[in-house]
């Protein structure tokens, strides 16, 4: 029996220039639970990841302005963002497909010594004008980057993503799907912690979902990893006269492109990285031609 990984990007669940309402992420919640079970025959073993970069930037800028108290630390609102998430995609699942939906809070097992934490390059929260984001930096410590171009006018909030080394419940998962279920799991890429002795503690940071939603896929032994997005497909020379879409490839030949840390190059890593390391395809497309990145019509389809 198949096994597909879906990973939805945060900004396909909020989408660019929505405002933070919530009724506005419920209908878009509902529309990607409708075109999951559209495109994903019965039957089938399916995992659904999702990104949380515009909630859980949501999240810590309310948290920064309570009045009196000590903020939350990232793990904590990576979590919370993981269950209102997951809450919102297992009843729209459930109610659209009518098969049983798990969500599960996940855990993931990073290293302390990661780079990425002297090196934030991971947005979340919404997009900002240089001055307005330039106040909210020096009031609350944030280190930020502009969005795409670096001459642009919109700029994000930055944290460290340091690479996903295990999700701790994978076993839980698979159990899930031999019971037949659809799993909602890795939220966010998961809640990041690191090993102390024979305990986890929690890591202020972000785990980028992609490549979370890869190391599970890789895991589970899935033969199809899907990574969705609000763009229609990898763009070969992005931001110039000859960008191009990409259609079929190789992992080989859309490693040797350069994408932006920021944006599009995770995914393609992530996606990339699966397909080398299990042989297994993976697509990177829009969550609206969900259908047709199954069916191999849309998006970028790569193979090893």
């Amino acid at each position: 029996m198949t096994t597909t990984v879906i990973a939805l990007g945060g900004n396909a669940l909020l989408r660019r220039g929505d405002p933070m309402d919530p009724a506005i992420q419920d209908r878009n919640v509902a529309e990607a639970a409708a075109a999951i079970i559209a495109a994903v025959p019965d039957g089938e073993r399916v995992v659904v990841t999702h990104g949380n970069g515009p909630q859980v930037g949501l999240l810590a800028l309310a948290d920064a302005g309570r009045p009196g108290g000590i903020p939350f630390p990232l793990d904590v609102l990576d979590a919370e963002s993981e269950g209102m998430i997951g809450y919102l995609l297992a009843r729209h699942l459930h109610r659209i497909g009518g098969r049983q939906v798990a969500t599960l809070l996940t855990q993931v097992v990073v290293d302390v010594d990661d780079e990425a934490f002297s090196q934030p390059t991971k947005p979340i929260g919404r997009t900002y004008a240089r001055d307005e984001i330039q106040q909210l930096a020096d009031r609350h410590g944030w280190r930020i980057a502009p969005e795409g171009d670096p001459e642009g006018a919109s700029w994000r909030r930055v944290v460290a993503s340091p690479a996903p080394r295990s999700v701790v419940e994978v076993d839980a998962v698979r159990a899930l799907l031999d019971a037949g279920m659809i799993v909602v799991c890795a939220g966010g890429g998961g809640v990041p912690v690191a090993v102390e002795g024979d305990r986890l503690v929690g890591v202020e940071a972000v785990v980028d979902k992609d490549a979370t939603s890869a190391l599970l896929a890789e895991q589970l032994g899935a033969e199809r990893l899907l990574l969705l997005t609000d763009v229609e497909a990898v763009v070969s020379g992005w931001g110039t006269p000859e960008a191009q879409p990409i259609g079929e490839t190789t992992a080989a030949e859309l490693e040797s492109e350069v994408f932006v840390a920021g944006s599009m190059g995770p995914k393609v890593h992530a996606a990339c990285s699966f397909v080398e390391r299990t042989g297994a395809s993976a697509a990177i497309g829009s969550l609206d031609q969900l259908a047709l990145v199954v069916d191999g019509r849309a998006g970028t389809r790569i193979t090893r």
